[in-house]
C-alpha cells in the first residue's frame, strides 16, 4: 500500500440498529457506547439499536449517535488489523472523529463537542437544503445567481465532481435549483433537514460553540487531519480550535479533501461509520482508489480480509 486515510461520514448515514453486532460481539465496541451514555447522560445505545426512526434523526440524536457508532468500529478496526491511518478526514459531524483518531480531543471531550455542536444546530431554524446533481460549475454558478435574486443561497457541501449540495433561505434554494435544473443538472432533491445547515443561518451557533470549544482541551493532531473548511492537513491545536466553529457555517470542501489526499500520495480509503455514502462519492473523485467499508461485523470481516491481501500484494 501506499498510504492509507480513514473517513467518517456525515449525517444522513444513520440507521436504527447501526453499530449492535459489533456491540454485541467486540468488548471495545462495546466501551465506546458506554462511555457515550455515561459522558452524554443518555440512552445512545437505545438509540442506534432501537431507534425509531423519528428519535435517531433528530439532529440533538444524530450527530453524537453517529460518532459514538463510527468510534466504536473504528477501535475494533484497529484493534483487529493492528492499522494506523496516514490522515483523516470526517464529513461534517464526521470531522469529531477523525480529530478523535489523530489524538486531537480524548473520547470524553469529543462525545462533549459533539453534543454542544448537536444543541446549538439543531436550535436553529428557517432555510433549507437542496441535492444538485450533475451540474456544472458554470450552471451551478449562475444557478446561484437567480436564487440570489430571492434572498441569501450558497454551497453547503461539494460532495463529489458529480454532486454538490446547496444551502440557504427556502425560496432562494428553490429558485437556484429550478434553474439548474432547466439549465442541464440532471435532478435536484430537497433534503429533509431541519435548518440550513453549512450556512450564515448557523454563524451565531458556530460563535457559542467557539465559546465552549474555548474551555476544551485540545492537543497537536498525531496524524495529520485533512478539514472540511479549507481541504488542508492540520495538525496544530490552535487551528483546530479556530476551524471547529467556522466549520459549522462554513462550506464542506469534501471533493478538496479527498483531492488532497490523493495528490498526497492516498491509494487506500476506509470509510468507517454507518452506510457508505462516502465511498460511493470517493469513487467519482479518484476512480482507480481502493475503497472500504466498516459498519457491522460482516463488512469489518472482509475489510480486514481484504486489506490482509491487499498489504500481502495478492
Amino acid at each position: 500500500m501506499k498510504k492509507t486515510a480513514f473517513i467518517f461520514p456525515g449525517q444522513g448515514s444513520q440507521f436504527v440498529g447501526m453499530g449492535k453486532d459489533l456491540y454485541e460481539n467486540y468488548a471495545l465496541a462495546k466501551e465506546v457506547f458506554e462511555k457515550a451514555n455515561s459522558v452524554l447522560n443518555k440512552n445512545i445505545t437505545k438509540i442506534c439499536f432501537e431507534g425509531p426512526e423519528e428519535d435517531l434523526k433528530q439532529t440533538i440524536n444524530t450527530q453524537p449517535a453517529i460518532v459514538t457508532m463510527s468510534i466504536a468500529a473504528e477501535e475494533v478496526l484497529k484493534s483487529e488489523l493492528g492499522i494506523t491511518p496516514d490522515y483523516t478526514a470526517g464529513h461534517s459531524l464526521g470531522e469529531y472523529c477523525a480529530m478523535y483518531t489523530s489524538g486531537v480531543m480524548s473520547l470524553e471531550n469529543t462525545f462533549r463537542a459533539i453534543q454542544k455542536r448537536a444543541e446549538l444546530m439543531s436550535a436553529v431554524s428557517g432555510g433549507s437544503m437542496a441535492a444538485v446533481l450533475n451540474a456544472s460549475e458554470e450552471i451551478l454558478k449562475s444557478g446561484l445567481q437567480e436564487g440570489s435574486k430571492c434572498g441569501y443561497v450558497d454551497v453547503a457541501n461539494y460532495n463529489s465532481p458529480a454532486q454538490v449540495v446547496i444551502t440557504g433561505d427556502s425560496e432562494a434554494v428553490k429558485a437556484a435549483g429550478e434553474y439548474m435544473l432547466a439549465n442541464g443538472a440532471r435532478r435536484v432533491v430537497p433534503l429533509a433537514v431541519s435548518g440550513a445547515f453549512h450556512s450564515k443561518y448557523m454563524n451565531e451557533a458556530g460563535e457559542q460553540f467557539g465559546q465552549f470549544i474555548s474551555g476544551i482541551e485540545l492537543s497537536d493532531a498525531k496524524i495529520p487531519v485533512i478539514t472540511n473548511v479549507d481541504a488542508q492537513i492540520t495538525i496544530s491545536s490552535e487551528d483546530f480550535r479556530a476551524k471547529m466553529p467556522k466549520q459549522i457555517y462554513s462550506s464542506v470542501h469534501w471533493t478538496q479533501t479527498i483531492q488532497k489526499m490523493a495528490a498526497e500520495g492516498v491509494d487506500t480509503f476506509i470509510e468507517i461509520g454507518p452506510g457508505k455514502v462516502l465511498a460511493g462519492l470517493n469513487k467519482k473523485i479518484v476512480s482507480d482508489a481502493n475503497v472500504y467499508n466498516v459498519f457491522d461485523k460482516e463488512s469489518l470481516e472482509n475489510t480486514i480480509k481484504s486489506l490482509k491481501e491487499q498489504m500481502a500484494g495478492v
